[in-house]
């Protein structure tokens, strides 16, 4: 606690004990970096300021100000606990209670009692698991049970001697400034004489995990579908759809599209997709981009393609809801990442090009 003291890192959610914005900061976090969410935690907080605020706005609200945040089921889980705390009227202060609301789990829970409330029970991030790992020589793997176990029973002896959320924090400030997982820095750690990790020479092998298995690839089409030409003056408008609720990036705007399936080229894979989706026949142009990205469980190649609908108006069929939109006005949707870095080039292919030639393929 003296070297928290003194090293504490300064994030501006440890500046308040309010439980609403803690919990907010704890969402934020789970499966991203810290400066990554510093970037969101107070814009997030002036547009939501408040539990009620929260739940009285849309979803579609919230997934725009969540934009680029990722795991976007986090953003829904939120709104929903907002609308739970306050039909309820305020927090409850149990792990137990806090542990009801959507998507608060273990973690959160107990980051939330003990630094909102003082409850004495140790919240297991990463960063306190690889430190208590090393520390008392725990073997196994973390996401074990069992191990996660004689953790949470080694973080509880520091937590009931007080300070709760304090203990906590620094544990988890320990791991991320001093006892990272590559390099750590023993000869600067407040806890180096009692480390048994530090005194055999084997903080490399804490914590155990268990063999990892191969992250697949996937390749993913969809169509940047130009509006029918409706004559001299008129702006280009593009087709994006809404995923439904419960998709993966629920609730989220994209460029429509699928997977491409074994033995499909990627312009059969987007007519097919596109037929599902939509109900329409589309003439498909040469490929825009590629864009390159990761989840959690899965690589993706997302290739863009130009496209003229032909016959039938678009249907709703296989998303939520479907919208017509000038380039220049995507701004105002909630997109994923990789659909973002799409609009963006889309806007500027409209405004380095004329209305005509901006539309991709004639039908």
């Amino acid at each position: 606690m003296a070297w928290y003291a003194i090293e504490a890192r300064d994030l501006p959610w440890r500046r308040t004990s309010d439980p609403y914005a803690v919990l907010v900061s704890e969402v934020m976090l789970q499966q991203t970096r810290v400066d990554t969410v510093i970037r969101y935690y107070e814009p997030f907080l002036r547009r939501f300021p408040s539990i009620q605020q929260l739940a009285a706005s849309s979803i579609g609200d919230v997934l725009k100000a969540w934009e680029g945040l990722g795991y976007y089921r986090r953003a829904h889980n939120l709104h929903r606990a907002a609308g739970a705390l306050a039909v309820r009227g305020g927090f409850p202060e149990s792990v137990e209670e806090l542990e009801r609301l959507p998507g608060v789990g273990t973690y959160t829970a107990a980051a939330v009692a003990s630094i909102a409330f003082g409850a004495a029970v140790p919240a297991l991030d990463g960063n306190v698991m690889r430190v208590m790992t090393r520390l008392h020589h725990i073997p196994g793997d973390p996401a074990r049970a069992s191990t996660r176990a004689a953790i949470r029973t080694a973080v509880g002896d520091l937590v009931r001697a007080g300070r709760a959320g304090a203990v906590n924090q620094a544990l988890m400030d320990l791991g991320a400034r001093v006892c990272t997982s590559r390099t750590p820095r023993c000869a600067e750690c407040p806890l180096a004489s009692e480390c048994d990790a530090h005194h055999t020479q084997t903080t490399a092998d804490f914590p155990h995990r268990s063999a990892r298995a191969r992250v697949p690839h996937r390749d993913v089409v969809a169509g940047v579908i130009w509006e029918r030409w409706r004559g001299p003056g008129e702006r280009p408008r593009v087709l994006i759809a809404q995923r439904r609720a419960d998709d993966m990036l629920g609730g989220l705007w994209e460029f429509p599209g699928g997977t491409v399936e074994a033995g499909e080229t990627f312009e059969e894979a987007l007519r097919r997709e596109l037929c599902e989706e939509l109900g329409i026949e589309v003439r498909v142009g040469s490929r825009i981009m590629t864009v390159e990205h990761a989840y959690s469980h899965f690589r993706m190649s997302l290739h863009i393609y130009p496209c003229r609908h032909r016959g039938i108006l678009p249907r709703a069929l296989g998303c939520a809801d479907l919208a017509w939109v000038e380039p220049a006005s995507l701004g105002r949707y909630a997109l994923s990442t990789a659909d973002r870095k799409v609009a963006d080039a889309v806007t500027r292919s409209v405004n380095s090009a004329t209305p005509r030639k901006a539309q991709g393929p004639t039908a």
